[in-house]
């Protein structure tokens, strides 16, 4: 089933149109990643995008964050189409439109978790006191405020992936995208993540969850499924 939106809906922060992805394996043999994908999000909307390993969820990720390029089909991310777009071009739609979480925090040990958060504007124009003024108030916003100055060997898991939050919303993107991002967690932590990325959604972000639990994937609005490199909507009971 194709899960490409009808036309009356309202307008998408993440389209894709036909997307497919062709890797090289050898020097004949191609492995088809993804086949036809068709998708829409509006702005605002929680998504899960499920699947088990190798199905292609992966693969998705990586082309709606800007960080691979696809084989054929078209993607636009908040209306640009990426494929207009030279290397320079996506990495700055990815600075300015898209946070990313990842499954293991990825946070730097040597520095505290206001140095972490502010680290993505070390490649914008903002000023020192700006950046650290900005960081401190995402750390706040994700209930950090009071641990600015510990290094992540001196927080929880839970802390560190709210650090690694904090991280993603520095620069204001519409959309965060998140990969297992309790798959690191007790149930109780990926409980209060999860309900942080909802108050995140209230407040207008964009979520798109990969996940391979289907618990975590019911707190979302919608549910989409990977088989085999085709997307799949799963209707909701």
């Amino acid at each position: 089933m194709n899960a490409l939106a009808r036309d009356a809906a309202p307008a998408a922060v993440i389209e894709t149109r036909s997307l497919g992805k062709v890797y090289a394996a050898g020097t004949e043999a191609e492995v088809v990643a993804l086949h036809d994908v068709g998708m829409r999000i509006a702005a605002g909307e929680f998504v899960a995008i499920m699947g088990p390993s190798g199905s292609g969820k992966s693969t998705l990720m990586n082309l709606l964050g800007c960080l691979d390029t696809p084989s054929d089909g078209t993607y636009l991310c908040d209306g640009v189409d990426v494929a207009s777009l030279d290397a320079e071009g996506r990495a700055r739609l990815r600075l300015d439109k898209i946070g990313f979480v990842f499954q293991g925090f990825n946070l730097l040990p040597r520095m505290d978790a206001l140095e972490n958060v502010a680290m993505p504007m070390g490649y914008s124009n903002v000023h020192r006191d700006e950046r650290r003024r900005r960081a401190q108030a995402a750390l706040e916003a994700v209930g950090l405020g009071n641990r600015a100055h510990h290094r992540p060997s001196e927080m929880s898991g839970g802390q560190q992936q709210r650090v690694a939050i904090a991280r993603a919303l520095i620069n204001r993107p519409p959309i965060l995208l998140a990969d297992e991002p309790t798959g690191a967690l007790d149930s109780k932590t990926g409980e209060e993540i999860l309900a942080l990325f909802k108050a995140l959604q209230r407040d207008g972000h964009t979520v798109v969850l990969i996940t391979h639990d289907p618990d975590v994937a019911h707190h979302c609005d919608r549910i989409f499924t990977m088989r085999d490199g085709r997307l799949s909507e799963e209707p909701r009971a």
